[in-house]
């Protein structure tokens, strides 16, 4: 949207006002100011009479003028087209600094003296009006010879580019921004635009009659004109609908552009020679379309779509006399609905109506038809042909408790009433005190409480809300079934990120494959199940991801790493939350660092990816006879088992055709997302120590871990099995060695203050039984 200071004074009186107070204020009601610019005619270029114009002896397109400035007459030789005798103009007299760095000198073009300089609006700074110099008139204030032309308001102005949001569409035109300025500013708009009917003129009836259909979604305001001569816009009509991009050459099309940006008010003109030549009323059908869109008619010949585009054949053009014009309204949701259906828009119209233009038809009439008026010599039929709509925007009670929590800040309720109506708002007051509101027809987005708490302080500024830290009050609505699904989400996550794809299937399973498990059926049977191989409900996930490790093996798969969640069912039926794990053939892919052979999976591999997803455990001996002897444990977590770990027996792995294969299922009622307590991580250096012990073949190195913890080292940061070692001269024990880390948080550690630690430790063994190798 753009808009000058004096388009803007035309509406509202802001002569007082600064550029810097103006922008400010429209950034503080959210139409954002993009850009700014100053529209001002340079210096020593003054307003000027040609009293005289004849041909240049020496040239075909040159011609000497005569140009009174008032104090003196010049002599400027000019080569435009449209110069003539008798015009005001805009003449750079010498000295003056045009703003594409032209400096005006006196000069001789072809042995003729020239003293000055003929201006164009393009070489003043301003937009393209037309293919020659600029011929001033009245509409820029009271024409003085010799009266510097940056002294009338046109040529020192401000232009102001909005950038809207697209629910703003009634700020599309300067009567739009004026009226949301009026509001914050306490003014009043300008009511100077009201038509004054003629007397003894035609009636509209003689030449326009209206059919509808009944409960039109739009407004229509038709008036008829005929003109005598042609149109002749005005100086200043040419100079703002040039710097908005929009001055054509058909005359009739530039005023309805005016207008309309001037009033927001949407505008066709049918030419009534194309229509009807015979000189018999006009009979406008309005019908509504497939979308509820109106669709105006003659004789079955479609003229225009409101809000969406006019057909050409009914426009109007430099040789039309007796002219219908519409003014039309359509709500936008209307338009949204129906585009789709009309290949065919009228940009222009449409960019203003899918947003909202301005339902006020009359003001836009009354603007158009004084516009007219100074423009051309015509007749206007008295009285007016239109549609009125009686459909009004929905109600909302007004919560002013509920407007000032979303605020955040008290407001009177008189305060917050007397801005919605400066707005716009229809009050609606009823017993106990109680309010509801309307919006204004121009505010289709306002819809709810919350539309208007943001109007409110829209009006009242952002930055006059006082900030406030940020309160969440809210009720604690988490629940068990809440914490299950967060910590089940938290786990699958985890076992994505190392690798697993997540498998589903169904709860039921087959009761033949799950004996193979050994573990128990639940006693409750299917008396109907859905097919012969899933006849049981299922007692672990492990058959299901067996089977489709088998799948993925069989389709050339090399490694098959999958998980699944979900519900299995104890003999009692009762269920529990599992998860379960498969890892499958290979540790990586062939490729040249390994040769092509890459190694099988490992035991140790396996635990590694089980500790990653669900973080610290311990193992203890186990005996699942579907699990190899040599590899295969209970699984602990805070002295609760919650499951197993290990190899598939290599029976089961040759009957499902799978490679080295390992499994792990999990009850996940025991993993429990315990909270991480950070420490301050030490900046001094750790000291490594080694030990090597000789142990019993049978010797179960919980004893020893628990041995080592009980001594409560402070410096004792960590401690790991690097080595175990057998040969002949050891027979039955193993050589086994510790390795120590220690650091301290305060400083660097002594080697005596580790040596006795270190004696601590070996003390602790030796109670054991346990010896230095």
């Amino acid at each position: 949207m753009i808009l000058t200071k004096h388009w803007l004074n035309d509406w509202i009186d802001i002569e007082d006002k600064s550029l810097e107070e103006l922008t400010r204020t429209l950034n503080s009601i959210g139409l954002e100011v993009e850009k700014t610019s100053i529209l001002k005619a340079p210096d020593k270029v003054v307003v000027g009479f040609v009293k005289e114009k004849i041909k240049h002896e020496n040239s075909e397109k040159l011609h000497i003028c005569q140009v009174d400035v008032g104090n003196e007459t010049l002599q400027i030789v000019c080569g435009a087209k449209n110069v003539q005798s008798g015009q005001f103009v805009a003449v750079a007299l010498e000295g003056a600094c045009l703003p594409n760095e032209v400096v005006i000198k006196k000069a001789k073009l072809r042995g003729v003296d020239s003293c000055g300089m003929l201006c164009s609006s393009t070489e003043l700074g301003f937009a393209k009006i037309n293919e020659g110099i600029m011929v001033l008139d009245e509409s820029i204030g009271k024409l003085e010879l010799g009266r510097a032309l940056n002294t009338y308001a046109v040529f020192d102005d401000w232009l102001i580019e909005l950038e809207l949001t697209p629910n703003r569409g009634d700020c599309l035109s300067i009567y739009g921004v004026a009226r949301d300025l009026a509001v914050v500013w306490d003014l009043e708009v300008k009511d100077n635009n009201t038509f004054k009917e003629s007397e003894n003129v035609l009636g509209i009836g003689r030449v326009l009659r209206l059919t509808a259909q009944n409960e039109l979604n739009s407004l229509f305001h038709y008036r008829v004109v005929e003109f005598k001569d042609s149109i002749q816009l005005n100086l200043l009509i040419e100079l703002r609908l040039a710097q908005i991009a929009l001055l054509g050459k058909n005359a009739i099309d530039n005023l309805l552009c005016y207008a309309t940006h001037s009033t927001g008010v949407l505008f066709n003109a049918y030419d009534i020679r194309n229509l009807n030549k015979k000189g018999k009323t006009i009979i406008l059908n309005l019908e509504k379309g497939a979308n509820a869109e109106t669709r105006v008619l003659y004789k079955e010949q479609l003229l225009s779509v409101s809000g969406i585009y006019q057909e050409s054949l009914s426009k109007c053009d430099e040789k039309s006399k007796v002219v219908i014009i519409e003014a039309n309204y359509t709500n936008p949701s209307i338009i949204a609905n129906a585009k789709k259906n009309y290949k065919i828009r009228d940009e222009n119209i449409f960019y203003r109506s899918f947003r909202g233009s301005e339902p006020k038809l009359h003001l836009g009439i009354d603007f158009l038809l004084n516009e007219l008026k100074l423009a051309a010599d015509l007749d206007i039929y008295s009285s007016s042909q239109q549609i009125i709509n009686d459909k009004k925007p929905p109600i909302i009670a007004l919560n002013i408790e509920a407007i000032n929590v979303m605020i955040g800040q008290e407001f009177d309720k008189d305060e917050i009433l007397k801005i919605l109506k400066k707005i716009g708002f229809e009050l609606i007051f009823l017993e106990q005190k109680l309010v509801n509101a309307r919006a204004p027809l121009h505010r289709p987005d306002i819809e709810n409480l919350a539309d208007i708490c943001e109007e409110v302080v829209r009006i009242v500024g952002i930055d006059n809300i006082a900030s406030k830290a940020l309160k969440f009050v809210e009720k604690n609505r988490f629940n068990e079934s809440y914490s299950k699904y967060k910590k089940l989400l938290y786990l699958r996550r985890r076992a994505v990120d190392n690798g697993y794809f997540e498998s589903l299937h169904y709860v039921l399973d087959n009761a033949k494959e799950l004996e193979i498990f050994g573990f128990e059926q639940v006693k409750l049977k299917l008396i109907n199940p859905i097919t012969e191989e899933l006849n049981t409900l299922r007692t672990t996930l492990l058959n299901h991801l067996l089977n489709a490790a088998s799948f993925n093996v069989k389709n050339s798969k090399k490694i098959v790493k999958l998980f699944e969640s979900g519900i299995v069912f104890t003999a009692n039926n009762e269920e529990r939350e599992h998860i379960a794990f498969v890892y499958c053939g290979y540790k990586e892919e062939a490729k040249i660092s390994n040769k092509a052979k890459p190694d099988f999976v490992n035991f140790y591999d396996f635990l590694l990816d089980i500790k990653n997803i669900v973080g610290e455990f311990e193992l203890k001996d186990s005996q699942y006879p579907f699990l190899s002897p040599y590899e295969q444990s209970k699984l602990y977590i805070n002295g609760v088992n919650i499951g197993f770990v290990g190899r598939l027996h290599l029976r089961l792995e040759n009957e499902k055709a799978l490679m080295k294969t390992y499994v792990c299922e999990l009850d996940c009622t025991f993993i429990k997302q315990e909270r991480k307590q950070a420490i301050l991580y030490s900046k001094f250096p750790s000291i490594s120590r080694d030990l090597s012990i000789l142990i019993p073949k049978d010797y179960e190195y919980e004893k020893i871990k628990n041995c080592i913890k009980k001594l409560n080292i402070n410096i004792l940061e960590n401690f790991r099995v690097v080595d175990i070692y057998n040969d002949e001269n050891l027979k039955d024990l193993y050589s086994l060695t510790l390795n120590f880390s220690f650091r301290a948080q305060d400083k660097t550690l002594a080697d005596s203050e580790v040596a006795l630690c270190m004696d601590m430790i070996l003390q602790s063994l030796k109670e054991l039984g346990l010896n230095l190798r």
